[in-house]
């Protein structure tokens, strides 16, 4: 008998042992209590949450492609006549770009941004490897974060111009400045980015018997690499992650510019790309085994 109730003991729910007429029903909950009512506010505020963050996704998915669509017209620049007019293209675009990020920090406004960081970030990598990406191209640098950052500071009247028929919560906050900061690891990480986009400009550029922008491409790269060596494993993780990819793309340029210097002269402008390509591909075998 012992054992019988011994195992039916841990079976057993406490509120078994209440009669059933005495058991706490929902509908006896007071709704107008300060508990329920609390809890109620901490939905609101829990479902508003959600929604801005929902939000903040769908706009760093625009950045994300519209950024990469001004990279793909930037990497038309090595085989295109004007350079110029593809340039003023690109920048065209990129106030798109801005004007997505004008209502991610509407959004953000008074928020903490490290709370919906994780929602804008792979945005806001793409904006900046597409923003030093049209930097190099005009000035064979790399743009600093501060300069970035100052793009990003939009003001009374141009906010007046970008929205001309603004919601009646814009118009509340018209006045005023509105901006958003870039942080070191999404310029990092798109930094990082960049070099990839390099490596292909490079490839173009030796298809269009361009022999020039190979050797400055790998003398940038050289000195992307040693910044970032750097920091090494002591950055964040995702840095110390696209060191390798870095290296990767930085070989590939170097390999074409060996290429160049020792068999330039032997082979014909028009081949230089097969050439490239063929010693790309046993690059990506080496390593594939190694």
């Amino acid at each position: 008998m012992s054992s019988k109730e011994g195992s039916g003991g841990f079976r057993k729910r406490k509120h078994d042992n209440f009669p059933h007429n005495q058991r706490r029903e929902g509908k006896d909950v007071n709704s107008s209590s300060p508990v329920m009512l609390a809890f109620k506010s901490f939905q609101q505020e829990l479902d508003a949450r959600h929604d801005k963050y929902e939000r903040l996704v769908k706009l760093s998915r625009d950045i994300t492609v519209e950024s990469k669509r001004t990279i793909f017209l930037l990497h038309r620049i090595t085989s295109a006549p004007d350079m110029e007019e593809i340039l003023t293209e690109s920048e065209i675009k990129l106030d798109g770009v801005r004007q997505k990020i004008l209502q991610v920090a509407q959004e953000l406004s008074g928020e903490d941004m490290h709370q919906f960081h994780r929602a804008i970030t792979t945005g806001l990598q793409e904006y900046v490897e597409a923003v030093s990406f049209q930097h190099f191209i005009k000035t064979r640098s790399l743009i600093s974060m501060d300069e970035i950052n100052k793009q990003l500071i939009f003001t009374t009247e141009e906010y007046g111009k970008e929205n001309k028929t603004p919601s009646s919560d814009a118009q509340d906050k018209q006045f005023g400045t509105w901006r958003l900061k870039i942080t070191p690891v999404d310029y990092l990480l798109g930094v990082a980015d960049l070099t990839g986009e390099l490596m292909r400009m490079c490839i173009n550029s030796v298809g269009n018997g361009d022999i020039d922008t190979p050797f400055e491409v790998s003398q940038f790269l050289r000195q992307v690499y040693d910044g970032f060596s750097f920091i090494g494993n002591t950055g964040p993780y995702e840095v110390s992650k696209k060191l390798y990819t870095l290296k990767q793309s930085l070989a590939k340029v170097e390999n074409a510019c060996y290429a160049l210097k020792v068999r330039g002269s032997e082979i014909p402008k028009h081949m230089l790309a097969d050439v490239f390509s063929v010693k790309t591909e046993m690059i990506d075998q080496e390593e594939g085994i190694s």
